[in-house]
């Protein structure tokens, strides 16, 4: 869907939400995603990366998550070891989803906030993505693991531009 404006403020009252339920394990929370891109079209799905300082501290943050009407998804923890994540759903679809790691990972946490703000601060970027995203949301509609996997590439090649303005 178009962008929507109100992305950052829905992000903003679940992240004190989040801070009020778990904040004592949080060494930090970062809106990312396509929703966190002003201007680009996106699943309305907020995806919020919460960093703690060890995964160790993950089952406690289980029941506070859960409490504020989160489900937490295990199974996603053998494609991703070092993640867990979380999800929110209204009317059975997602409207929220955190990634829960070690701020740390940088390969993880460096890697989403370079892509993130190298697209707010690169137009040309921004549509292109836009562009890809849009084509590839037709021709997987039904195939959200091919949908992700086709936009790899790209985001590879952006994150690689990113760095480079890094050093």
């Amino acid at each position: 869907m178009p962008y929507d404006p109100r992305w950052p403020e829905m992000f903003e009252e679940e992240q004190k939400r989040i801070e009020a339920a778990i904040g004592h394990y949080v060494v930090e929370i970062k809106h990312i995603g396509s929703t966190a891109v002003p201007g680009l079209a996106a699943k309305p799905i907020i995806d919020i990366m919460v960093g703690v300082r060890t995964l160790d501290d993950a089952p406690a943050c289980i029941n506070g998550l859960v409490n504020i009407g989160y489900e937490y998804v295990p199974e996603f923890e053998r494609e991703f070891p070092f993640r867990r994540y979380f999800r929110k759903l209204r009317d059975g679809k997602r409207t929220y989803q955190i990634h829960l790691v070690e701020r740390s990972n940088a390969g993880w946490w460096d890697r989403h906030v370079l892509f993130r703000d190298y697209l707010c601060s690169h137009p040309d970027a921004l549509i292109k993505y836009e562009r890809l995203k849009r084509e590839l949301a037709r021709r997987f509609r039904d195939d959200r693991g091919a949908y992700t996997e086709a936009k790899t590439g790209f985001i590879s090649k952006v994150e690689e531009q990113a760095r480079e303005l890094q050093r």
